[in-house]
């Protein structure tokens, strides 16, 4: 038994080590649970969607990590209704395929590599996607208060 405890071991340190190897998006609770994370390499976008609280229809801000740094790059809106819709000098308006618009090229730095959230209900289905990776949100934690924040690997 204590060969295989030392085999777990040592497969959980190689695991946890693995996860700490690139930066990663971290969705934690105000009372310092996680929720997931997501791996977030230079380059690789991973997008905030929900539904409008009150249109319903689809919103989504994407990000990416650049040099270490969380930037907001584009965002996606259904429609102008209910306080949606562009900032002059804030990115440029492309239509959407389908229907909707993109606000490209926003580039802006996420203070702190952090974004605060509050999670919406279900009905709102606040979630955090990165290619075929998904972290529900608000089937995790409705209503609740987090943190969406890029981790760096620990350089030693």
């Amino acid at each position: 038994m204590r060969v295989c405890g030392g085999r777990l071991l040592i497969a959980a340190l190689f695991l946890s080590s693995a996860s700490q190897a690139e930066p990663v998006l971290t969705v934690t609770l105000a009372d310092g649970r996680v929720l997931g994370n997501l791996a977030l390499p230079e380059g690789r976008e991973a997008c905030l969607r929900w539904a409008h609280s009150v249109t319903g229809g689809a919103v989504a801000d994407c990000f990416e990590n650049r040099g270490g740094k969380l930037m907001l790059v584009r965002s996606y809106l259904h429609d102008f209704a209910a306080g949606l819709g562009e900032v002059a000098g804030r990115g440029h308006l492309v239509p959407a395929q389908g229907g909707g618009y993109w606000i490209e090229d926003i580039d802006e730095t996420v203070p702190d590599n952090a974004l605060p959230l509050r999670i919406g209900a279900v009905a709102v289905d606040h979630r955090l996607m990165a290619g075929d990776e998904t972290v529900a949100l608000s089937r995790l934690a409705p209503s609740q208060r987090a943190r969406i924040m890029l981790k760096l690997p620990h350089t030693e």
